[in-house]
């Protein structure tokens, strides 16, 4: 290989061995220009010429693009979408995927037997019933801009539509997967809490919610014949 005035000049400036260790590092130059993008090379060792590509400054910078938020997440690109709906129809996705949280236990009635004696430890379980499930969701809304008015960086939109939800004087339509599988298809919002959030075009929220299963508590009466001798009467029970 030909050492140009470049390689002589280096070679003076380092001492006379890195004259030796030239062609492994041209050797460790040309592996990684095949990986990286553009091949600007780290030694001055120009074998053949490098054509890098010329940024194109003639698209000015608009500070309105500068300051712009992500886009909200779309449902088929998030993990476990949250839904809201009052009717069943008309329904509110969350768009950014919120944190759930579900606990679930038993009501268990239990009587304590006194002086019970070293072989009756604990108590009697007489009865015991499933406990709602308690729903916790944390999220966070973001606003369309990073810095500016309050009009645009602050997420009006979304806190006025979560708002008309926690409104509803009833049970809400819930459509998320790890509800589904438990079978909750409704829930009932019991409080919610919007912390301080830093950045003007962030809001978190908190979101403590129970499940609702519906129940039919109508009783219907059924009609009975009673054949009594030759007399034939219906009565409700």
């Amino acid at each position: 290989m030909a050492l140009t005035d470049q390689d002589i000049l280096i070679s003076s400036l380092m001492g006379s061995k890195v004259v030796e260790q030239i062609p492994r590092f041209a050797a460790v130059e040309n592996e990684i220009v095949k990986h990286v993008l553009p091949p600007i090379r780290f030694l001055p060792i120009m074998n053949q010429p490098v054509n890098v590509g010329e940024v194109n400054y003639d698209e000015e910078l608009n500070e309105e693009l500068l300051w712009k938020n992500d886009k909200q997440i779309s449902e088929d690109n998030q993990f476990f979408p949250f839904s809201f709906s009052a009717d069943g129809n008309d329904w509110f996705l969350l768009p950014w995927e919120p944190m759930i949280n579900i606990e679930g236990g038993n009501i268990i009635s239990k009587r304590r037997i006194a002086k019970a004696g070293k072989n009756m430890i604990g108590s009697i379980k007489e009865r015991w019933s499933t406990d709602d499930y308690n729903i916790t969701i944390t999220g966070a809304f973001y606003g369309d801009k990073l810095l500016g008015k309050h009009a645009q960086t602050y997420p009006r939109y979304e806190m006025e539509k979560l708002r008309d939800f926690l409104l509803t004087p009833s049970a809400l339509h819930v459509l998320c997967e790890p509800l589904q599988i438990l079978n909750i298809n409704k829930i009932v919002i019991e409080s919610v809490n919007f912390p301080f959030t830093k950045g003007e075009n962030v809001q978190a929220y908190e979101i403590k919610a129970v499940s609702d299963f519906p129940y039919n508590l109508i009783y219907k009466r059924k009609k009975v014949t009673l054949d009594v001798g030759e007399i034939t009467s219906e009565i409700e029970r």
